[in-house]
């Protein structure tokens, strides 16, 4: 086809695209769309294949037009964009034309559209990146709190004996709020409520206020709150609330000796044996866990120092992307999630605000990773796929061939190609930025904020 292109830049990485198509294109197109016409038209008084074109035009004259013109826009397309790379429209992001075009077989056709691309981004001076590596032990104390953990996760839980609240024990409640005439305020009534004293986890927060407490015992409690309180219902106010106590548990802690390392998993013979596979998978996650963290702080210095904008297609993907991740683990649908939300007091708007600011960081860092994997023609070779096996199942556990089977699946095996590609490429920058040690943290305070 000929015809002529020009590109022209706008903001946020998006583009004009102007294309004039010579008029024998334009005219062959329309006499092809009209010879179809003819032979494919049914009209009253005249065989099917045998209408006039003259009958024809009067007729379906605009339609032929619009017809015309949309195979010739989409025919250039497909020229255009057969061998165009740098300026193909995002999968998400639809070509418009603000004006549609007029067609006159005796003229050049001329159209006008504007799409999003992918930003172009070249990360080049690394000057002044600090990274800093936090220092993370994992200490006795670190591995005696997992054991307890441990030990929780298999408590048998059993009736106390003697009944009394206390910190940590397992109570079932009934309570309800009390208004300020002493009158249980409809609605408010909950029964057989459970919870850990001490956990925080109910709704008015009276663990301190329970404990001392006897089973069936009656009570009545003012509470103030604080008026920073995280709770904006209960913010500065004064409630009343009365609470009997059901129920009073304990968990009856197994002995940690080597039945017990048994009972978690028949692979140990002694306890000596979990101390140290688990000292050994929590050294493991704590790497991980840095390694993240000083990537991430990489991505974010990387991202300060290179100014791009994200195109208004691709963040709209990226959240409508994690409103749908939502609904999945709401278990609903994205519309239903909606009407659960403004059930709330919310709105889908404030929450899709909320997430933007996240969403472009992320965004740009996974842009300038692509672009810096481009830029360094970073690749993987399979021997080096090989060697990820070999780690995979050394770290989880597994053998080889079971590794390799879960990346039969081409999607899989792309996301571990990719994560290598990713790997070599902090390998190469952290040779080429500043590392230096971070602060000392617990392997509890590491993964604090882990998000």
């Amino acid at each position: 086809m000929k015809l002529k292109k020009e590109f022209k830049s706008l903001e946020k990485s998006a583009v004009e695209l102007t294309v004039t198509i010579e008029k024998a294109e334009v005219e062959s197109a329309y006499k092809s769309t009209l010879a179809n016409y003819v032979k494919h038209a049914q009209i009253p008084g005249f065989r099917k294949g045998h209408v006039p074109q003259n009958v024809l035009e009067r007729k379906y004259g605009d339609s032929i037009k619009a017809d015309t013109i949309g195979t010739l826009i989409d025919q250039s397309f497909d020229e255009i964009f057969k061998e165009e790379t740098d300026n193909r429209p995002l999968p998400y992001s639809q070509p418009v034309m603000d004006k549609a075009p007029e067609l006159d077989i005796t003229k050049d056709l001329t159209y006008t559209v504007h799409y999003d691309v992918f930003p172009k981004v070249s990360v080049k001076d690394f000057s002044g990146v600090n990274v800093k590596e936090p220092q993370v032990t994992v200490s006795d104390d670190d591995l005696a709190e997992e054991l307890k953990s441990m030990q929780e996760r298999n408590a048998m839980v059993i009736e106390k004996k003697d009944a009394t609240v206390a910190k940590d024990d397992i109570v079932t409640i009934n309570y309800s709020e009390l208004g300020e005439d002493g009158n249980v305020i409809a609605g408010s009534e909950r029964s057989d409520f459970v919870f850990t004293v001490g956990s925080g986890e109910n709704i008015y927060k009276i663990d301190d206020e329970i404990i001392g407490m006897k089973k069936d015992e009656t009570k009545d409690i003012t509470k103030k709150y604080k008026k920073d309180d995280a709770d904006p219902e209960l913010a500065g106010q004064t409630k009343k609330i009365r609470v009997t106590i059901k129920a009073v548990k304990v968990r009856d802690l197994p002995a940690l000796d080597d039945d017990f390392a048994q009972d978690c998993n028949e692979k140990y013979k002694t306890l000596a044996d979990m101390k140290a596979d688990i000292k050994k998978n929590m050294e493991l996650a704590a790497s991980r866990r840095v390694k993240e963290m000083k990537n991430n702080s990489l991505l974010e210095q990387l991202v300060e120092k290179n100014k791009f904008d994200i195109p208004a297609s691709m963040l709209q993907a990226e959240l409508d992307g994690r409103w749908r991740m939502m609904a999945q683990q709401f278990q609903t649908t994205p519309e239903q999630l909606d009407k659960m939300i403004a059930a709330s007091g919310q709105t889908k708007e404030a929450m899709l605000e909320q997430w933007t600011g996240d969403s472009e960081k992320m965004l740009k860092s996974r842009i300038i990773v692509d672009a810096l994997i481009r830029e360094r023609n970073i690749s993987v070779t399979p021997e080096e796929i090989e060697a990820q096996y070999a780690k995979i199942a050394e770290e989880g556990g597994m053998t080889v061939e079971e590794v390799k089977k879960h990346y039969e699946d081409p999607r899989a095996k792309e996301y571990l190609i990719d994560d290598a590609k990713e790997n070599k490429l902090y390998d190469e920058i952290y040779k080429e930025v500043k590392v230096s040690k971070g602060d000392k943290m617990s392997f509890k305070d590491l993964f604090a904020n882990a998000q």
